[in-house]
């Protein structure tokens, strides 16, 4: 490039860059690049100009090249593709009439904040420090696949719109980050794929506005997160996916709205997550999916809970905030895979945990009950029995409180009239509470019910009693025999 060849305002930038000095276009702070295309030749400059400052620029004794401009117009294709240098770039406030294009590029830093693009080509770029775009405006596909960036990325209250686009608008798949992805108030019409991404600080998407209505509006399947993952009072139409995620910190939905209708609107499952946050939001529009993960803190307000949810395998430590069984048992009932014990055991070990004994037995009796529902015939009649008499063994009193019943009826009954003697001679005098007991107990015998033979309904009675009371005998020790196994 020919200095000679260069309008006034890329003369400008040239002379800047040997002593890293930073050339202002913008005629106010405050200006909109949106309006970049109606900007004058006195602040566009040509791409290859640009090009060949990177790749070749002047340089001065002493001082430390880079190339920093803001507000201007950019003309012609930025291309940098498979470009090595290590002067820092900053284009702030600028706008592009064509897409950038640093594929498998090796450079120090890029900043491309508060920009205008088309677009955006940087497949496998190597950053040595960090790539900025906080607020740069695209309308069309970001393309960062398998990028290694040493520093961080900051995204933070970009808009990225590619809606005739027929692949992710933000693409990060593959992606490495030393330190944190920082993008609070991102806003993307599209899908953000962050597939295989390895993130070594913190993710941050609080207060994101993503749309892509029933598709996928962030694909993270297999990300890997070194800190925590932040969707705090983010806005979300499409689905969630972490299939396959590891998270060592916190998931945070918290305060966040998730839409999805008819379908998955957060899909955790197969992941590791050190803590699970939904709290303080509206139930999900969708289901959410926690097949097979593994979880140690579970962060779960009853309220936030949607219609159907889909929790088998589902492994948690520790279950926040303590709420009583009652509160918790709806979300295993709506289980869009029915009846799934696993899910019974993890909320009764749950409270066995902290020493909740009392909801504990109140979850594995709703387990018993919605086993029963899956019975039919008999399986479900002797369900009903067990329940009815000592509650499948969690409520053993109920068993005292019908045996102290038909004590004291079949008392009552053989006090009014005793039945007669079978040998009067070597019978023993008549005790209507013993007789009823003899009846009711079947192991223990107090030598009244060989004595005496009651005739009519009497002996109906006895028959009742004595049926009733293999009934209890049965239940309580197929109770205590299901508690017993437990321990």
């Amino acid at each position: 490039m020919e200095i000679n060849d260069l309008t006034p305002a890329e003369l400008r930038v040239w002379q800047a860059f040997a002593r890293g000095e930073s050339v202002e276009f913008r005629t106010t702070q405050d200006e909109d690049p949106t309006a970049g295309a109606d900007w004058g030749p006195e602040r566009t400059v040509r791409a290859t100009v640009l090009r060949s400052l990177l790749l070749n620029g002047p340089q001065e004794d002493g001082e430390i090249a880079s190339l920093s401009l803001a507000g201007a117009r950019v003309t012609g294709m930025l291309d940098l593709q498979y470009a090595t240098f290590d002067h820092p770039a900053r284009l702030r406030h600028c706008y592009f009439d064509e897409v950038p294009r640093f594929y498998g590029c090796r450079l120090r830093e890029l900043n491309l904040s508060e920009s205008v693009l088309p677009g955006l080509v940087s497949h496998g770029v190597h950053v040595e420090g960090v790539l900025r775009m906080t607020r740069a405006r695209f309308r069309g596909v970001v393309r960062l696949g398998g990028a290694q960036i040493a520093g961080s990325l900051y995204l933070e209250g970009a808009d990225i719109s590619a809606p005739d686009a027929t692949e992710p608008a933000l693409q990060l798949n593959q992606v490495t980050v030393g330190d944190d992805l920082w993008a609070p108030g991102l806003r993307v019409q599209g899908e953000i794929r962050l597939n295989g991404a390895d993130v070594g600080g913190t993710v941050n998407l609080n207060e994101a506005r993503l749309s892509h209505p029933q598709l996928p509006a962030l694909d993270a399947e297999t990300l890997s997160v070194g800190g925590h993952l932040l969707v705090r009072h983010a806005h979300v139409q499409g689905w969630i996916g972490l299939r396959g995620a590891r998270v060592a910190g916190r998931l945070d939905l918290s305060y966040s709205h998730l839409s999805n209708p008819g379908k998955s609107a957060l899909r955790v499952s197969s992941s590791a997550i050190g803590e699970l946050w939904l709290r303080r939001s509206p139930p999900m529009e969708g289901t959410l999916n926690l097949r097979r993960a593994q979880l140690e803190v579970l962060f779960l307000e009853p309220e936030t809970v949607p219609d159907r949810v889909l929790l088998n395998s589902l492994t948690y430590t520790s279950l926040t905030p303590h709420e009583p069984a009652e509160r918790r048992l709806p979300m295993l009932e709506r289980d869009g895979d029915g009846y799934v014990p696993h899910a019974y055991e993890q909320l009764t070990a749950a409270y066995q945990r902290i020493g909740d004994d009392r909801a504990a037995r109140q979850v594995q009796l709703a387990k018993q009950r919605r086993h029963r529902s899956t019975l039919s015939g008999i399986g479900r009649l002797w369900g009903h029995l067990q329940d009815a008499t000592v509650g499948y063994g969690y409520r053993p009193l109920r068993a005292a409180g019908w045996l102290l019943s038909l004590l004291c009826v079949g008392s009552v009954v053989y006090a009014l009239r005793h039945p007669p003697a079978l040998k009067p001679s070597e019978a023993p005098d008549f005790n209507p509470v013993f007789y009823t007991l003899d009846l009711l107990l079947p192991v223990i015998s107090f030598g009244q019910e060989p004595a005496f033979a009651p005739k009519g309904w009497y002996q109906a009675l006895a028959y009742v009693l004595v049926l009733t009371g293999w009934i209890l005998a049965t239940t309580v020790a197929a109770g205590v025999t299901r508690m017993i196994s437990r321990q």
